[in-house]
């Protein structure tokens, strides 16, 4: 099961921050893979990646080691963790901040994953706010998309520029 979602809040230590994370996921026996939102282009940006990634760790393609970094590589559209985590990291300071929950344990529920979302929502000192994910034109150019690309389609398309980008990971390996 996989669910997207955006929040936002102040990160006062990005170190501190993400070990929640991890020891939260180690919990609970999910991944959680966290992303600066302000370089998400909708849900269908993370859940493609999530699909690539899946795809690269069961064909033996993938880059790193971890579904969470396999994850963030296709969702940053690059090939190397060190050029995939400045560009899609998170920051300290007041962050939109998008998620992306992955349950491996099949007795998790759709209802219990909701309640795990509120619960480390809490711990972190995040609220909810989905309508971060939306994207604009200034998350394509600030993903690498230039003006002539993004001219090629009409504005209900953006979104595909991304994807293709993702799609162009497993073409540069």
């Amino acid at each position: 099961m996989i669910k997207v979602l955006g929040a936002q809040g102040n990160i006062k230590n990005v170190d501190n921050f993400l070990k929640k994370i991890l020891d939260f996921s180690q919990n609970y026996s999910i991944i959680i893979q966290v992303f600066n939102a302000d370089m998400i282009y909708g849900k269908n940006h993370l859940i493609s990646s999530v699909e690539h990634a899946k795809r690269a760790m069961n064909g033996k393609t993938n880059t790193t080691n971890s579904l969470g970094m396999e994850i963030l590589l296709y969702a940053s559209g690059e090939r190397q963790l060190k050029l995939a985590i400045p560009k899609m990291g998170i920051k300290e300071g007041q962050s939109n901040i998008a998620f992306v929950f992955i349950s491996v344990n099949k007795r998790i529920n759709v209802k219990m994953i909701d309640h795990l979302i509120d619960e480390m929502l809490k711990l972190l000192s995040l609220h909810r706010n989905d309508t971060i994910l939306e994207g604009n034109e200034s998350v394509l150019k600030n993903f690498g998309i230039d003006e002539n690309e993004i001219k090629t389609v009409t504005k209900d398309k953006y979104g595909d520029l991304i994807l293709e980008k993702i799609a162009m990971v497993d073409i540069i390996k």
